[in-house]
């Protein structure tokens, strides 16, 4: 399942050169991720309350190919590439027009609170196309 973020380059969000800074980028993946589970129906606050399943990101590897700048629109595509009972792989890519500007991967663990591993709900994992 595919799902599309949209944003606006802010002048906060870039260098002197009006380029975007390349810890942003992470911030722009991180909204878009937030609103992906969001739209699949999790309250992420909710599953830390009621189950104690929070998550956090485990690895990102990440490839700038070109840079954005000052009052671009960009489009954030993720891509779920893989799910199991603890672990989310994404792709993550953020597009201008036609271009892709930035291309991540990111995998996700499910966390208790005190930080052991947890099992991702069923329903989630279901959602996100998991068998």
């Amino acid at each position: 399942m595919d799902h599309d973020f949209t944003c606006r380059v802010y002048y906060e969000d870039t260098d002197l050169a009006g380029i975007v800074y390349y810890a942003n980028y992470l911030k722009f993946i991180e909204r878009a991720r937030t609103e992906y589970v969001r739209e699949l129906g999790v309250d992420q606050g909710r599953l830390k309350a009621e189950d104690d399943i929070v998550f956090a990101v485990r690895r990102v590897e990440a490839d700038y190919l070109v840079p954005a700048r000052f009052d671009d629109v960009l489009r954030v595509e993720t891509t779920v590439q893989a799910v199991t009972v603890a672990r989310i792989v994404l792709g993550q890519d953020v597009i201008r027009g036609d271009t892709v500007l930035f291309r991540s991967v990111v995998t996700l663990v499910a966390l208790t609170d005190s930080g052991r591993p947890a099992r991702i709900p069923a329903e989630l994992r279901r959602s996100m196309g998991a068998a």
